[in-house]
């Protein structure tokens, strides 16, 4: 069996960082979403009650900070126990291939068997990958882990906190800078095209249809606004 040249070895890395890249992309928009559907639901309610731009100020500032840092600290601790799983099977898989490697080499033989490959082509692939990096190919292969590519939680906490607020700062300033009688119909406006794009951002980059997602989205943003308005208004009319 021959061995990958540079090039193979070149796609195949680039292939592996693009999933990833696509996956921070996801979970980007998603977080923007939320923060946009919170933060709006959130500040139309209070509309409903008030037209004080201080108080929906106030509401605005403090859903986006509550939900951005639960958004990166929820994020941290999701982060760090899977990479802590992670790191623990690695860590195992290293002590039973110092301890009992020809069993280690046959379970890495009829695993690459079971991916379609003969019983003589996979026991060969399986002591090349043995003698590259016996490690790597056990985690790759059986684990479907990449050593080199543990997510940080830092840098997945970071990225919650930030998409979100992106996403939270619009409904915040449509609520707080048009005139009292256009802030309910700019809001609304902007939230429902913003969710369109979200929406429709993350179709694409799940490589599913747009129209559905779409659909949804703005459906679920229309009636989270919609009912938290109805709360609003009812509590302000009783003088809550």
């Amino acid at each position: 069996m021959t061995e990958p040249t540079d090039d193979e070895a070149h796609d195949e890395a680039h292939g592996g960082a693009l999933g990833s890249r696509l996956n921070w992309l996801r979970a980007a928009v998603l977080g923007a979403n939320d923060g946009i559907v919170s933060t709006a639901g959130l500040v139309v309610g209070v509309a409903g009650a008030t037209d004080d731009r201080a108080a929906l100020l106030t509401a605005g500032l403090a859903g986006l900070l509550a939900g951005s840092m639960s958004m990166a600290a929820g994020e941290y601790v999701s982060v760090s126990t899977q990479r802590d799983s992670e790191k623990a099977a690695l860590a195992l898989e290293k002590r039973e291939l110092h301890e009992r490697p020809e069993a280690e080499l046959a379970e890495l033989t009829q695993l690459l068997e079971e991916r379609g490959l003969s019983r003589r082509v996979a026991r060969e692939a399986a002591e090349q990958l043995t003698a590259r990096d016996a490690l790597r190919a056990h985690a790759r292969v059986e684990l479907g882990i990449d050593p080199d590519e543990l997510t940080d939680p830092w840098h997945a906490a970071w990225a919650s906190f930030l998409a979100f607020t992106a996403g939270a700062l619009l409904p915040l300033l449509a609520i707080v800078l048009p005139p009292p009688d256009w802030r309910l119909p700019v809001t609304v406006v902007c939230v429902l095209a913003s969710l369109v794009l979200t929406g429709w951002s993350s179709a694409r980059l799940g490589a599913a249809r747009p129209g559905r997602a779409v659909v949804r989205n703005v459906a679920g943003g229309a009636l989270a606004m919609g009912v938290t308005y109805a709360v609003g208004t009812l509590l302000g009319a009783a003088g809550v």
